[in-house]
């Protein structure tokens, strides 16, 4: 059983403005320590953002515009990371929180749903989720066209309580309250959305699930802030894995987009 979310769902605005933010935050600094939290809705949109990047609120209001349109009224506060924390990053690169992780490798069931996922949104850019268990398809798609949606997908179940509008006007999105639909059974504590590569909550979220991909089996780590080895090795080969895949995907607003699948 799985759930799967698409990008114009208010959690994933809310995941993607918070993407963004660390998209800017690495086209500005080299190495940038960013933490920001997205609250969007019914024409609001609130935004919380530790740092030691100089943001403007210019740059931060395109990014909501881009990304949720028009006629939002902004709240952007921008405050400095600990200064115990930035000590603690400042020479080496350390673990930046304490958790646990697990990676697990992805079923068919939950690659067949995040395909039909994509296929539904190509046609249908607007807010959808989708469950797929066992044999039982639930779609959930506002804007659409049910019959289409049922000549599509013959034995779905479609719109359960009929045509929606959805989006951020319907309802509320937060960063990081989509991980099932992002990381399936892979979910943890830390969330994977508007934070830095420093931070443990992306880099080994990231290299976890993709070590399970690799090895076919349960992947579970832990981690304290301030390790400089973590899973056996360096925790910079770490961040240098889930840097890498961040560039093979496009950036962090990418991965907010869909998630790790």
């Amino acid at each position: 059983m799985i759930e799967k979310v698409n990008p114009s769902h208010p959690d994933k605005i809310a995941d993607r403005i918070a993407g963004a933010i660390v998209d800017l935050a690495y086209r500005m600094l080299e190495d940038p320590k960013v933490a920001a939290e997205v609250l969007i809705g019914h024409g609001e949109c609130h935004i919380i953002i530790e740092t030691n990047v100089a943001f403007r609120y210019e740059d931060i209001a395109k990014i909501v515009l881009r990304i949720a349109g028009p006629g939002i009224r902004l709240g952007v506060k921008i405050v400095p990371q600990d200064e115990h924390l930035a000590e603690n990053q400042k020479y080496i690169v350390r673990c930046g929180d304490n958790g646990i992780f697990r990676g697990m490798p992805i079923t068919e069931e939950q690659r067949e749903l995040s395909e039909i996922a994509r296929d539904i949104y190509s046609v249908y850019p607007t807010d959808g989720k989708y469950i797929l268990d066992g044999d039982r398809l639930i779609i959930c798609q506002s804007n659409a066209d049910s019959g289409d949606l049922l000549f599509m997908y013959p034995d779905a179940d479609v719109n359960p309580l009929g045509p929606w509008t959805g989006g951020t006007d319907t309802d509320t999105g937060a960063t990081n309250r989509k991980l099932g639909s992002d990381m399936a059974d892979s979910v943890t504590g830390g969330g994977l959305h508007g934070k830095d590569l420093s931070k443990a909550d992306v880099s080994v979220n990231i290299y976890a699930f993709l070590k399970a991909q690799v090895t076919g089996k349960p992947v579970s780590i832990s981690c304290a802030i301030g390790d400089t080895r973590v899973d056996g090795k360096p925790y910079s080969e770490i961040v240098n894995a889930a840097r890498t895949y961040i560039k093979m995907i496009g950036g962090f607003e990418k991965l907010a987009e869909w998630g790790l699948f």
